[in-house]
């Protein structure tokens, strides 16, 4: 870093230590506004884009020609199974039972897309208001950690959204009982969206977690390991609960949040190491 900007940072680390508390509120204003701002142009220009959200992105996991149906159709045709693991989505009608409740749903969608959209922007935010708070040590610690965090969540997102939802939204269509039709309220199949695929996101943030967790004393990697199969057991739970009951679709969910915990386990065990040999460093030199 060059040296002007060190005094730069040094100097603005002072002007922040000097700050009374309401000169904090007034600063996190400032970031909390652009962060809204830029949630509401992301979900404007969604709301003016209403046949592609639609059509295209929410109601996709209904049609034949989803990018997930297509690629295991072609896997299953590259590995010689014929139609084999062609999948076939179940072909229900959705509905609205309340006037308004289309544009409702319209903008509650346009919402949450925007927050998603933004997702990286607003963690830089927080990140600004936070970073001139933390020493030179710390920040070198959690450096990249907004790239990593909006990195792991729209990867969740994706995950939810091309895994996950295609395959539940279906059982849960097909699962019917004699002498009843499923026709989901346009509602109910918006927040079923948006429940297989925001959490998702979230959820891949375990590592991030796990590091911060591991850095505070926490959590330990020995511990992590010790309960690897209590975990396992939990992620199979997990699997069959968001998944159609068979075994393709619980291993496709189960593969992705099994190697997130072991990619825990490694952060964990890398973070822990390291404070131990700064504490063993510095016993040392005391010695």
């Amino acid at each position: 870093m060059p040296l002007d900007q060190l005094h730069e940072d040094e100097r603005f680390r002072k002007e922040r230590a000097e700050m009374s508390f309401f000169d904090h509120i007034e600063e996190l204003r400032k970031h909390i506004l652009r962060s809204a701002l830029a949630i509401v142009v992301i979900g404007v220009v969604c709301f003016l884009n209403k046949d592609f959200i639609f059509n295209t992105v929410m109601f996709g996991p209904r049609n034949a020609d989803f990018p997930t149906f297509r690629v295991l159709c072609s896997l299953s045709h590259w590995a010689g199974l014929g139609e084999g693991m062609c999948f076939q989505p179940v072909e229900f009608k959705i509905i609205t039972r309340q006037l308004g409740e289309v544009l409702m749903q319209h903008l509650y969608v346009s919402f949450w897309l925007g927050i998603i959209g933004a997702f990286p922007f607003i963690l830089w935010e927080f990140w600004k208001f936070v970073r001139p708070g933390l020493l030179d040590a710390e920040q070198q610690a959690v450096r990249g950690i907004v790239g990593i965090c909006s990195g792991l969540f729209l990867i969740g997102v994706a995950f939810g959204y091309f895994i996950i939802a295609p395959f539940s939204i279906n059982f849960l269509a097909g699962y019917t009982l004699e002498g009843t039709e499923v026709s989901p309220t346009l509602d109910s199949y918006v927040t079923y969206m948006t429940m297989f695929t925001i959490p998702i996101g979230l959820i891949f943030e375990m590592p991030v977690v796990i590091y911060f967790l591991t850095k505070i004393g926490i959590v330990g990697y020995r511990s992590l390991q010790m309960y690897r199969r209590h975990a396992v057991v939990a992620i199979l739970i997990l699997a069959a609960i968001i998944t159609p009951p068979d075994v393709v679709s619980q291993t496709i969910v189960s593969i992705p949040l099994y190697l997130l915990y072991e990619l825990s386990i490694v952060v964990s065990k890398r973070v822990q190491r390291n404070r131990e040999q700064k504490l063993s460093t510095a016993v040392q030199v005391h010695d």
